[in-house]
C-alpha cells in the first residue's frame, strides 16, 4: 500500500497498477509511428508569366492544412467523391502532431454512465460568451458522430468493458466530458486519419505552403478560384511558385503560433489568419487566446497541465548566482494552499484573471510570470516534495484541501514522491520527455508562463463558410471557440466542422455552375506576386524576416501577454501599425530567391499582429474587462490579486463587463486599413425536435 504521509520514500513502492504497462504499449502511445506518404508527381501543366513557369494543380476542393481538422475534413470530402487536394508547408510537423500536454483531451458529449446533455453541453460551451448558440449545440450534437468516426479509424480510446468511453475533468467543464488515450491523443488522430486517407487514395502535396488566395468577380461577386503556392521541391521558376486551382478552398493551417516569442506551439507555425486577411476574409475573437505553463520552446514545448501539476512537485526558481527560491511561499500563506493551487492547476490550466483573486491557482501563474521578468528560470522537481511556505510547516499528503486529497486517494496515488504519484497516475508524462532528452525520474524540468491556443480566427458561420464564397475554415484557424471554453474541445470542434464543411461542400457542388477561370485576370494576379518576390531577393532597404520575428514576437509577448494595460496595448498597436507600413513601403530583403516564401508569410504575420492589437485596443478602449485570456490592468480596477508578501497593487484589473459576452470583435482588412465592427452574438436555445416523416424528405433533397 502507499504511503500515507510526507516522509520521502523509495520510488521501488510504486510499481503497481499503471505502473505494470510493458514498455511497449507506453512506446506505442508516445513514440508514434507515422504513415509514409506518398507526395502527388509534379504536374506537367504550367502557365507562363512575366517570363516564368508556373506549374499548375487542379482539384475540386484544395484543403490547406494537414492536421487533425485539415485532414478530417479531406477524408470526409474523398468519401463523398470530392476531388480534393491537401497542401502541407510539413506533414506531421503542425500543432495536431507536434503539441500537447499530459494527457491531451478530446472534448466530447460523454458516453459512460448515463449519457449526457446537448444542451446543457452547448450552453457550457458558450458560456464564456461570443460564441452563438447555435455553433456550440453543433459541436455538443456532432461530437457523438466525429467520435464514433475516429474510433472506427482506428483512434485508440480507453473504455471500460461496458463499451464506455473513460472519462474525466478538464479545465471549465462541470460534467467531466474529457478523455484522452494519452499525451499523443491529436497526434494518434492524425495518424489515423493519414492512414484513411491513404487507403481511400488522397492526393497530398506535402513542403507547399499557401501565399496568397486568387480570386474573381462572378456576377459580381467574388469567390475563391484557387491559391498561389510555394512547394520546397519546385524548380521550374526561382521561388518555386505554383498554382493550385480549385473551386473550394478549405483554411485548415492552425493558429498563428509565431506570433508570441514565449509559446508552446512548434516552430514555422504561422497559420492562416494571414493568407485570409490580405484576400479580405473577415476574422473575429482575435482578443481570445490562452496562455499557461509549458516547456519554453527553445527544448521541446508541452504544456504542463493535468497530472504534471497534480502530482504538486517542488515548485522553485533559481537565478544568476544559482541561489533556487521557493517564490511561491511569497504568494500563497501556507503549504497547503500552495500545494493545493499547484494541484489544481491540473484541470485549471489556462490563466484566467478571475482565479488570481482569493489566492487562486492562476496566483501561481501571475508568480511565475514575475519570475520570468526578474530574469530568474523556473523549474517543476518531481523529485522532491514542495518546500514548506512557513517554518513550523511542513508538506503532507494529510493535509490537502478535500478535493485534492480526494482525487489523489480515488486514483491510489498517495505515495511520497511526486515522481512516484506521476508514475502511478500517468506513465506516459514521464515516457514523453525521456524520449526529448529530460528524464523526470533524474532532474528537474524548466518551465515558463507560454502562448498556447487562440480562441479567435477566421470568422465562420455554423457550417464553416466565410464571408468569401467558396471559402471555409475549420480548426484552430476558424474563430469558432469563443472566450473560455473546455480543455479539448477545439479538437472536437476541428472533427465535427471537418465533416460539416465536406456536407456543405457536397451540397453546392449538386447546384453548382462552373465558372470559366479568367486566365488573363489569373496573369496579372501572377504577375504582381512575381513582380513583389523579386523586389524582396537582395533588397538594400528591407528589414529581414529575421528582424521583423524579433520585433512581433517581443511587442506581442511583452504587451499583450496575460498582463495588458490601455496604454501599453495602444503603444504596442502604434509599433505595430508601423511596422506593417514600413514593411509595405521597403518591402523584406532575403538573400536567396527560395527564401521568398518566408518573407511572405513574415509580412502576413505583421498584417496579423497589428490585427490582433487592432481588435484587443477596441475592446480595451471601448470599456472591456478582464477575462479569458488576459488580465486588464488599471489603478481605477474592480480587483486586485493580493500575495502573502508581495505588493501586487499594480494588477489591480477591470473585471469583465456582461454586455461584451453578447458580442463578437469582428475584423477585416480593406487596403491599408483595419475596419473593426461587433457583432451581436445569438444565446438562444431554438433547438426544437424534428419529426422524423416531416424532416426526412429534405434531409433527401438537400443530400442528392
Amino acid at each position: 500500500m502507499a504511503a500515507q504521509n510526507g516522509n520521502l520514500a523509495s520510488s521501488d513502492n510504486a510499481q503497481d497498477g499503471f505502473d505494470s504497462i510493458p514498455q511497449e504499449i507506453l512506446d506505442r502511445l508516445t513514440r508514434v509511428d507515422m504513415p509514409n506518404v506518398k507526395d502527388i508527381p509534379a504536374s506537367k501543366d504550367t502557365i507562363e508569366v512575366a517570363g516564368a513557369t508556373i506549374p499548375t494543380y487542379r482539384c475540386e476542393t484544395l484543403v490547406l492544412g494537414s492536421g487533425a481538422a485539415g485532414m478530417r475534413a479531406a477524408v470526409e470530402l474523398k468519401r463523398r467523391q470530392i476531388d480534393v487536394l491537401v497542401a502541407s508547408t510539413g506533414l506531421f510537423a503542425g500543432t495536431s502532431a507536434c503539441s500537447g500536454s499530459d494527457k491531451q483531451t478530446l472534448y466530447t458529449a460523454s458516453t459512460d454512465y448515463k449519457g449526457d446533455n446537448f444542451l446543457k453541453y452547448a450552453e457550457g460551451l458558450c458560456s464564456g460568451g461570443a460564441m452563438n448558440f447555435s455553433t456550440a449545440y453543433v459541436e455538443a450534437v456532432g461530437s457523438i458522430d466525429a467520435l464514433g468516426g475516429l474510433q472506427f479509424m482506428g483512434l485508440p480510446l480507453p473504455h471500460d468493458d461496458q463499451g464506455a468511453i473513460l472519462r474525466y475533468q478538464t479545465d471549465h467543464d462541470e460534467a467531466g466530458r474529457a478523455t484522452s488515450c494519452g499525451p499523443r491523443t491529436s497526434k494518434l488522430m492524425v495518424k489515423v486519419l493519414f492512414d484513411e486517407a491513404i487507403t481511400l487514395g488522397m492526393r497530398i502535396l506535402s513542403g507547399c505552403s499557401g501565399l496568397k488566395i486568387i480570386k474573381q468577380s462572378t456576377s459580381g461577386e467574388e469567390r475563391v478560384v484557387g491559391v498561389l503556392a510555394a512547394h520546397r521541391s519546385e524548380k521550374r521558376n526561382p521561388y518555386g511558385f505554383i498554382f493550385i486551382q480549385c473551386e473550394d478552398l478549405v483554411i485548415a493551417t492552425g493558429g498563428p503560433g509565431e506570433l508570441y516569442r514565449d509559446s508552446v506551439y512548434p516552430h514555422h507555425c504561422h497559420g492562416g489568419l494571414g493568407i485570409a486577411l490580405e484576400a479580405g476574409v473577415e476574422l473575429c475573437n482575435l482578443t481570445e487566446s490562452q496562455f499557461g505553463i509549458g516547456t519554453p520552446r527553445t527544448t521541446f514545448p508541452w504544456n504542463l497541465s493535468g497530472t504534471y501539476v497534480q502530482v504538486m512537485p517542488r515548485v522553485y526558481s533559481v537565478d544568476e548566482d544559482g541561489n533556487e527560491i521557493n517564490f511561491l511561499a511569497n504568494y500563497y500563506r501556507t503549504t497547503r494552499e500552495m500545494v493545493s493551487n499547484t494541484f489544481r492547476k491540473g484541470y485549471q490550466w489556462p490563466f484566467h484573471s478571475t482565479r488570481m483573486l482569493d489566492y487562486g491557482s492562476s496566483l501561481f501563474d501571475l508568480a511565475v510570470f514575475l519570475e520570468q521578468k526578474a530574469g530568474r528560470k523556473v523549474f517543476l522537481d518531481f523529485l522532491k516534495n514542495p518546500d514548506p511556505v512557513n517554518p513550523d510547516e511542513q508538506f503532507s499528503l494529510e493535509d490537502l484541501d478535500s478535493d485534492v486529497r480526494d482525487y489523489l486517494e480515488n486514483n491510489e496515488a498517495l505515495y511520497d514522491l511526486p515522481i512516484d504519484r506521476l508514475r502511478r497516475m500517468n506513465p506516459l508524462a514521464i515516457e514523453l520527455y525521456r524520449m526529448h532528452g529530460t528524464d523526470l525520474c533524474k532532474e528537474p524540468l524548466e518551465f515558463a508562463m507560454n502562448n498556447q491556443h487562440m480562441n479567435g480566427g477566421i470568422l465562420i458561420d455554423d457550417w464553416g463558410k466565410t464571408n468569401l464564397r467558396g471559402c471555409y475554415s475549420v480548426g484552430e484557424a476558424a474563430g469558432s471557440h469563443g472566450v473560455t471554453r473546455p480543455g479539448g474541445a477545439a479538437l472536437n470542434s476541428g472533427q465535427v466542422f471537418g465533416k460539416r464543411v465536406a456536407v456543405a461542400i457536397k451540397r453546392s457542388s449538386l447546384n453548382k455552375t462552373s465558372a470559366e477561370l479568367d486566365t488573363s485576370d489569373l496573369q496579372d494576379q501572377l504577375s504582381v506576386a512575381l513582380s513583389e518576390a523579386a523586389s524582396f531577393v537582395g533588397s538594400p532597404t528591407g528589414k529581414s524576416t529575421n528582424e521583423i520575428k524579433t520585433e512581433i514576437q517581443a511587442r506581442m509577448s511583452d504587451r499583450a501577454g496575460i498582463i495588458c494595460t490601455a496604454d501599453e496595448v495602444s503603444q504596442a498597436l502604434s509599433d505595430a501599425r508601423a511596422l506593417r507600413c514600413l514593411v509595405q513601403e521597403q518591402g523584406i530583403t532575403v538573400n536567396s530567391p527560395s527564401l521568398v516564401g518566408s518573407a511572405i508569410r513574415w509580412k502576413q504575420m505583421a498584417n496579423v499582429s497589428e490585427a490582433v492589437l487592432t481588435a484587443l485596443d477596441h475592446y480595451i478602449q471601448n470599456g472591456g474587462g478582464s477575462r479569458g485570456a488576459r488580465a486588464i490592468c488599471t489603478p481605477a480596477g474592480d480587483d486586485c490579486p493580493q500575495a502573502k508578501t508581495e505588493d501586487l497593487s499594480r494588477f489591480r484589473f477591470k473585471t469583465e463587463q456582461d454586455k461584451d459576452k453578447a458580442l463578437k470583435i469582428c475584423i477585416r482588412q480593406n487596403g491599408d486599413q483595419f475596419e473593426v465592427r461587433e457583432q451581436s452574438v445569438d444565446l438562444s436555445p431554438t433547438v426544437e425536435r424534428e419529426f422524423f416523416e416531416k424532416g426526412w424528405g429534405p434531409y433527401l433533397i438537400k443530400e442528392g
